[in-house]
């Protein structure tokens, strides 16, 4: 048991503290009535909200995961259509050149 003693009048032992804990919201405090008047127990509607949520944030992760993967594909396009174009020029510029060496000559 706690005890106050005379030399220790400034200590006060944790059994006479108050525990500061955070403020709990407006819905919060009410779900935790709900909870009490229940017995502890989640209503039907209360565990379908929950598995929403819990839907809700696996959806959120998937998508973000999607949403990376796409852009990593559409960069990846891009740099290869670069690619694709630089080739198509260079393909160009050595078909000219192999027609100018088996153009026959003109001569007028």
């Amino acid at each position: 048991m706690c005890h106050a003693t005379s030399q220790l009048e400034s200590f006060q032992p944790s059994c006479y503290t108050d525990f500061h804990r955070p403020q709990l919201s407006k819905t919060a405090k009410i779900h935790v009535l709900k909870l009490r008047r229940n017995g502890g127990r989640l209503s039907n509607e209360a565990k379908e909200r929950a598995k929403l949520r819990k839907l809700k944030k696996a959806m959120k992760m998937k998508n973000l995961k999607l949403y990376n993967e796409n852009k990593t594909i559409i960069e990846e396009n891009e740099r290869l259509r670069k690619k694709a174009l630089l080739l198509h020029q260079e393909n160009k510029a050595l078909f000219s050149q192999l027609q100018q060496v088996f153009q026959p000559p003109n001569h007028d």
